[in-house]
């Protein structure tokens, strides 16, 4: 078998003590409450800066692969009984395999610019091989939520974990790091703008 690569990274952007979302998350609000009006208004807000932010915007689409758990995906629940294509649009911003973790299967949905979703009931461990795959020398980018990251944390992989870290604290909520453990991180890379803190860290085994 021939030798990849590519890294398996983390993009997640969370709050000063360590939220990824808030509490109450709706369709209309899929991050919940986090003191904005809509659209992870407060958390996110850094996205709406490309002049202080493009590198890591630009970099935070950049693997051959992504995965996501259920939640980041939409608010559907249980059997797939509603044509959900996610928060995104018909374009996504991935342009690549888009790896969702589910307990319910669903075929493949593909979508404009190149990003196909695909359904995986068998676990992280496929959802990961099957993005290896997909990717092939480039990185896979374990997507969010928080929940997702801290399984793939916990079982030691990711190589590289990129933290956004927005000037807010939410209080309650989905939390980075819950149920994971001690880690042995080497910080690589940390760079701040007006809106927000962007931190590199290499993952040691």
């Amino acid at each position: 078998m021939a030798t990849r690569t590519g890294r398996v990274t983390c993009d997640l952007t969370i709050s000063v003590d360590g939220y990824s979302a808030g509490l109450n998350q709706t369709e209309q609000r899929p991050f919940g409450d986090d003191g904005g009006d809509g659209w992870g208004d407060k958390l996110h807000a850094w996205y709406g800066r490309p002049e202080e932010n493009r590198p890591e915007i630009d970099r935070g689409t950049s693997a051959g692969a992504f995965i996501m758990g259920r939640n980041m995906f939409g608010p559907v629940r249980g059997e797939w009984d509603r044509p959900w294509t996610g928060w995104w649009g018909d374009n996504p911003p991935y342009h690549a395999p888009v790896f969702v973790l589910t307990h319910h299967p669903r075929e493949p949905q593909p979508m404009d610019g190149g990003t196909t979703f695909y359904f995986v009931t068998e676990g992280i461990e496929s959802a990961l091989e099957r993005a290896r795959d997909a990717a092939g020398d480039g990185d896979v980018s374990v997507h969010g939520g928080a929940t997702t990251v801290n399984q793939y944390l916990a079982a030691g992989l990711i190589d590289e974990l990129r933290l956004h870290i927005s000037p807010l604290t939410l209080g309650a909520g989905t939390r980075l790091f819950d149920g994971v453990g001690p880690l042995n991180l080497e910080q690589v890379e940390s760079r701040a703008t007006n809106s927000v803190t962007h931190l590199t860290y290499r993952v040691l085994r």
